[in-house]
């Protein structure tokens, strides 16, 4: 299933660090070699100030007690660095920490700028030793400061490029925190900036849409009302032709988001068209599983494809979150996809048949014919359809009065002559009175 792993091209768009929780779960996985994991950690931390975990994966991949001696050298330069940095923003954190003084702070910046200038002798290279501050601190993997020096340093900063690199800087904490409430909040705000702000080049700007939705998959599922915020989201013009530009591989997510989400099956349409202008892009089993059972009605290969779905799902960082009860662990969207998924094969089948044989459709769906058979008397009770269950003949009678697909066809076609000749009628009779004045 490595196949359908998108680490690869999703990690690219990330900050380095939210990285990390992506290679946890493979490793979890076990779906790479494990040695193979560790050297990527090792890669990844040789760009943070995070040495003493390199160390100890170091010692891990190599089973060894020793280190080599430039991460020692390396390890004793951060140190001394982060010791300088705390020691240029020593007046302004220590303003930040005293309540009494942060009351005296007003929305005006350039008011609490002059006051702490004059009061305090706080200048701007103490508010730029706060961000190189909490940029160190990110650096070493130290979130929960990093996320309120940022904070901090965007209350006072007056630079617009290096206040919207403060707010990356405070959502990937936050994230890496796993506080999906602000992160939320700060996801939005970004947004915000990002649709308003006049960049150097569109194409800056659509790099920066493109990061913010590989971004928000962290939060959108784990938010409680993730679902709907990834939908509204991607489904955006903006947004969803930046998917369609250069992220087609993000198409997987808003798919599930779609498929599990049953109060925004108002979606499904648009999302099939998109799906299917981008067959040529970008292709996964969730993908195809839509692509067979709504544009090519091909039943047996949505349910081959349904079977690589669920692996597909377990395997992937952002889907396959384990939920621990007792002895048990579940991945409760993958429940979910597949109770749908099943809903929306025996929904487009029965638009199609009206006398379904429960053998064949247990078949359809993956499933044992006792299993099919309840499934389908307690879908028939909870979603009132017009149909009877004849347990002697094992079949399903569809007594709803809705064209299937066929009759829809040949409906269409009927009524395609009656647009016609009213179009042929508005053409022709203004041309007729100028005709009759001349």
């Amino acid at each position: 299933m490595a196949t359908h792993d998108l680490t690869s091209r999703i990690a690219p768009h990330l900050d380095r660090h939210l990285v990390f929780p992506m290679l946890e779960f493979l490793q979890d996985r076990q779906l790479y070699d494990d040695g193979e994991i560790l050297k990527a950690k090792i890669e990844l931390l040789s760009q943070t100030n995070m040495v003493d975990y390199a160390m100890d994966i170091h010692k891990t991949l190599y089973h060894t007690e020793d280190v080599p001696q430039d991460m020692v050298d390396r390890r004793v330069e951060v140190v001394a660095r982060l010791k300088s940095l705390e020691e240029a923003a020593a007046p302004l954190i220590s303003f930040l920490q005293n309540a009494t003084l942060v009351q005296e702070l007003r929305p005006d910046k350039q008011y609490n700028l002059q006051m702490l200038q004059d009061r305090f002798q706080i200048g701007p290279d103490q508010i730029e030793a706060l961000y190189q501050y909490a940029k160190f601190q990110f650096e070493c993997g130290n979130y929960s400061g990093a996320a309120d020096y940022l904070y901090q340093y965007r209350a006072l900063c007056t630079n617009n490029d290096r206040g919207l690199s403060a707010l990356w800087g405070k959502l990937a904490a936050e994230i890496l925190m796993q506080n999906w409430d602000v992160a939320l909040e700060e996801l939005n705000h970004l947004k915000d900036i990002i649709d308003s702000k006049n960049f150097a080049s569109p194409l800056n700007q659509l790099q920066n849409r493109i990061w913010l939705m590989h971004w928000s998959l962290f939060i959108f599922f784990n938010h409680e009302n993730g679902r709907n915020g990834i939908i509204d989201l991607f489904f955006q013009d903006r947004y969803l032709n930046a998917i369609q530009t250069n992220a087609h591989h993000l198409l997987r997510y808003v798919a599930t988001a779609v498929i599990v989400n049953k109060r925004r099956r108002n979606m499904l349409k648009e999302l099939i068209k998109v799906i299917q202008q981008e067959l040529h892009s970008y292709k996964d089993p969730i993908t195809e599983f839509l692509e067979c059972l709504y544009i090519n009605y091909d039943f047996e290969g949505a349910q081959k494809k349904l079977k690589e779905c669920e692996q597909v799902i377990l395997n992937d960082p952002f889907l396959g979150k384990r939920v621990e009860d007792g002895n048990f662990a579940t991945v409760p969207l993958r429940d979910e996809f597949l109770e749908n998924a099943r809903l929306f094969i025996f929904e487009t089948y029965c638009r199609i048949h009206r006398c379904i044989d429960i053998s064949l459709l247990a078949e359809e769906l993956s499933m044992t014919y006792d299993d099919a058979e309840r499934w389908i008397m307690n879908l028939v009770r909870s979603s009132k359809l017009d149909a009877k269950i004849d347990s002697v003949a094992g079949t399903v009678i569809m007594e709803s009065t809705h064209l299937n697909v066929y009759e829809q066809i040949i409906e269409s076609m009927k009524n395609l002559d009656m647009p016609t000749r009213l179009l042929a009628k508005n053409v022709l009779e203004p041309a007729q009175v100028i005709q009759t004045t001349r």
